[in-house]
């Protein structure tokens, strides 16, 4: 598999493997933060992708101060930006992120104020040989 420049760029970068630990230690105000940075210096294909994480960070910090407006709509609009990305990117399986994110989305809109559901958590890609995953 060929890897964009500018993705193979950030997986080389440590704030993204930090942004990545954030995320899934729930420490969702660092992570954006994180992801931020990264995404303010990115103007090619992963804009969106880190845009995406970024968003869905927020609506998780919305949810645990109560907010379910912003919640719901933070996590619809990272939805949104990671729709027209592929399976992976990153170094993580979008899909995964995609349907957790959507079980929370439903869950908001309709009106759970406390879902109970794990949260989003970045999950590894699958790991490929030879363009086939193993």
């Amino acid at each position: 598999m060929t890897v964009d420049p500018e993705e193979a760029q950030l997986l080389a970068d440590p704030r993204l493997k930090e942004a990545i630990r954030l995320f899934n230690a729930a420490d969702w105000y660092a992570c954006h933060d994180s992801f931020e940075a990264l995404w303010h210096e990115t103007a090619g294909p992963m804009r969106p992708v880190l845009q995406g994480l970024l968003q869905i960070a927020v609506g998780q910090l919305h949810h645990a101060n109560g907010n379910q407006r912003g919640a719901t709509v933070l996590t619809g609009e990272g939805l949104g930006r990671l729709r027209t990305a592929g399976a992976q990117a990153l170094g993580l399986n979008l899909d995964v992120l995609r349907a957790s994110g959507r079980s929370w989305l439903e869950a908001l809109q309709a009106g759970e104020a406390a879902p109970e559901l794990p949260a989003p958590a970045l999950v590894p890609a699958p790991a490929e040989v030879d363009g086939a995953p193993r």
